[in-house]
């Protein structure tokens, strides 16, 4: 009896995504790159926005484009030194199971302080867990968030 319970739909285990916040100090821009499983992030904006998303597929680049630019606009926020950043989408790259999100910030001095907001995924899994790290020169400072918690306070 065990034995058949033990089996899951999902296709993997954990939900686990990562982000990464990095400082370019020549450009004087955050160059941010989220990277999620394939299939959650199909199934976190179909339930978002009320339809299917396929990343395998060329026909829906564009509409997963736009999906991708709101969804990030709403689940990630970023803050230096007490103002709100404009974060600007980029794009994304599939990569096998994966898909690579690009963003990037306004033009903003080299910051003391960075708050971040990140709940991706956070509408789908209630057991989503994102690592966050962000760098400035060279400096880097890593921490797990675990839904419900999406916020991340760090000082350089």
């Amino acid at each position: 009896m065990f034995f058949l319970f033990s089996f899951k739909e999902e296709k993997h285990p954990y939900h686990v995504g990562s982000v990464e916040i990095n400082y370019n100090s020549k450009s004087k821009t955050f160059e941010i790159t989220g990277r999620f499983f394939l299939d959650d992030l199909e199934n976190g904006l179909s339930q978002k926005y009320g339809k299917s998303f396929h990343f395998n597929d060329s026909k829906y680049k564009t509409q997963l484009n736009e999906a991708l630019k709101n969804y990030s606009a709403e689940y990630f926020k970023l803050k230096t030194d007490n103002k709100f950043l404009k974060v600007n989408y980029v794009g994304y790259e599939e990569d096998n199971e994966s898909v690579n999100l690009y963003l990037e910030s306004e033009t903003v001095a080299a910051p003391k302080k960075v708050e971040t907001a990140v709940s991706f995924l956070y509408n789908l899994f209630e057991d989503q867990i994102n690592i966050v790290h962000i760098i400035i020169n060279g400096n880097r400072k890593s921490e797990k968030l675990t839904y419900p918690n999406r916020y991340l306070y760090q000082q350089f």
